[in-house]
């Protein structure tokens, strides 16, 4: 395999090290992807040259064969793995489902907002299809892992704003009626929680406190939310002492109490949930059903 000169290899590193991925560095730079490889393994722990990232290949910048939904129940067998996404951060939603929503209820460079930002999913999305988005999240481990994975040479122009802070009193850079969309995925109350027990972190509360604390992020998304755009938020029910506690509508109720109004529900089916061969044998033995969906609930803006 040829051996690149000086030249050539310092432009494979720069361009590694501004996040371009291994296909894109091979394109600038006219040169085999293979041969890009070998050139960033040949260097990794050589001076003067250091990678400040490790190189990502990256196979598609969009899923193949997709379609948007049609019907209230959407059904995600294989989670998605186009771009930077992945599946290892605990309890993200599918890419799949940002994406159906992001393409029906906005249009090229509007705003998206998501307020529990996670691993950032969403922005993925927002940057792929470009639209603008914006994340929060309270955790700082979840902001570094979005910025990063938001990190990708692709759209720069609409490379997302990510902040630290709180749903439930959102950043001042988010101005009032600015926002077209609102897509986001709140944790399900203490099911899984991020932090220990830090201010503020929903993951850390009880179902009544849950409650309290989702009215907070209801206001707040009304505030930001521009008049006739949609807020829509992904939320599944929970058991307490074997009985079903019908979370997803408690938290329906408080939106609609704050002022936006109904316009779907969606039944999202679980597939490949890690934790159901721990409780198949106990629902069997306790006689109660595993949980196998949850609700996507789009709300408008009056």
């Amino acid at each position: 395999m040829v051996r690149y000169d000086g030249l050539i290899l310092e432009r494979v590193l720069d361009l590694n090290n501004e996040g371009y991925t291994i296909e894109q560095i091979a394109e600038v730079c006219h040169i085999p992807v293979a041969s890009v490889c070998m050139e960033l393994r040949r260097v990794r722990d050589r001076q003067p040259f250091r990678l400040t990232r490790p190189p990502r290949s990256i196979k598609r910048w969009h899923p193949e064969d997709f379609t948007l939904e049609s019907t209230t129940v959407w059904s995600f067998p294989k989670r998605g793995n186009w771009a930077t996404h992945k599946g290892d951060y605990r309890g993200n939603w599918s890419p799949y489902i940002p994406r159906n929503i992001i393409l029906r209820y906005t249009t090229e460079g509007e705003t998206v907002l998501d307020c529990f930002v996670g691993s950032g999913t969403t922005l993925i999305e927002t940057k792929l299809l470009r639209r603008k988005g914006i994340g929060i999240d309270i955790n700082s481990q979840a902001i570094c892992l979005a910025k990063e994975r938001a990190d990708f040479r692709f759209n720069d122009e609409f490379h997302p704003a990510i902040f630290e802070g709180e749903a439930q009193n959102l950043p001042q850079q988010i101005a009032h009626q600015s926002v077209d969309l609102i897509c986001t995925h709140p944790p399900y109350t203490n099911i899984i929680q991020y932090s220990n027990d830090k201010t503020g972190d929903l993951s850390c509360c009880d179902i009544p406190s849950f409650l309290v604390e989702m009215n907070r992020v209801a206001q707040e998304c009304l505030r930001v939310l521009k008049s006739k755009k949609h807020c829509v938020f992904m939320i599944g029910d929970t058991r307490h002492e074997k009985h079903m506690v019908p979370l997803g509508f408690m938290t329906l109720e408080v939106f609609l109490r704050n002022g936006f109004v109904l316009k779907e529900v969606i039944i999202k089916k679980q597939h490949n949930c890690q934790s159901t061969a721990f409780w198949y044998p106990k629902s069997i033995y306790h006689n109660f059903l595993l949980i196998g969906h949850e609700y996507i609930f789009v709300l408008r803006k009056p």
